[in-house]
């Protein structure tokens, strides 16, 4: 719903930045493929798909935070895919080589038609899809997850709603006069998949308080890592941070069922 604070919100809350893209998922190691997909308004979502090393564990679809661009994720693309995924990452619409305007109801199309091409990937089992949100990613995943429940959910220095996140970032601005959009508090009760929550607690942008309540609200089965120290951007930096995820998705999703050669 449009709400006259939505220009302003809009512009403190996407952050593109430079749209070249500066480093690749072949950097690290791994090769991509690189995919231009149209979405249900008529805008072109760039995005890579990165196989898993050896036989996938899972099959993530990742929606990554509001600044930069999916070539900055490729360091944690490759750690994703050393551990055992298959990953579809994607630009929202106005960043890196996507097309259009970033908005709250572009991202929801953007995430759809990522969806739509993960699925379609040759080996991928619908069963094994887990969707990894970090930060303003985190509050597009759940909108996803609420109308197509993923096999888990993980959630990384994620905001309980854009505007206690606008509101803790920047405390001047007043919270009537600021949309509530993403209401990552309330969808999340709604959730019908285990959830795995990630958070800093000492994250500069979103205090820890918001991933607690995050926690707090998901229903059963669920948990919560705190990272000692942690800010909103250098969790992944921690060690054994890719072997937390793959471990806690190979315990949450069925065992991979044999196949006869």
């Amino acid at each position: 719903m449009w709400h006259p604070a939505t220009p302003v919100l809009n512009a403190l809350s996407y952050q593109p930045g430079e749209r070249g893209i500066v480093a690749t998922p072949d950097m690290y190691g791994f090769a991509y493929e690189d995919l231009y997909l149209r979405t249900s308004d008529g805008e072109t979502v760039n995005a890579w798909f990165v196989r898993a090393a050896g036989e996938p564990l899972g099959h993530i679809l990742f929606a990554h935070g509001n600044g930069g661009n999916i070539g900055d994720r490729s360091p944690m693309l490759a750690m994703l895919a050393a551990a055992g995924f298959d990953v579809m990452v994607f630009d929202y619409r106005g960043y890196g080589r996507s097309t259009g305007r970033p908005g709250e109801d572009g991202t929801y199309r953007d995430v759809r038609v990522a969806r739509d091409a993960l699925l379609a990937q040759t080996g991928v089992d619908a069963g094994r899809v887990v969707y990894l949100g970090k930060s303003l990613g985190g509050g597009v995943m759940l909108e996803l997850a609420n109308a197509f429940p993923p096999a888990a959910l993980l959630l990384m220095s994620t905001f309980t709603s854009m505007r206690d996140a606008a509101t803790a970032v920047y405390p001047f601005l007043p919270k009537v006069f600021v949309p509530n959009a993403y209401p990552s508090l309330k969808r999340i009760k709604k959730l019908s998949c285990p959830v795995l929550i990630m958070h800093g607690d000492a994250d500069e942008l979103l205090p820890v308080r918001m991933g607690r309540e995050l926690f707090a609200a998901a229903p059963e089965p669920k948990e919560l890592v705190i990272y000692p120290g942690g800010l909103h951007n250098d969790l992944i930096g921690f060690p054994g941070w890719a072997e937390r995820v793959s471990g806690w998705v190979a315990g949450v999703l069925p065992p991979k069922r044999l196949t006869s050669g």
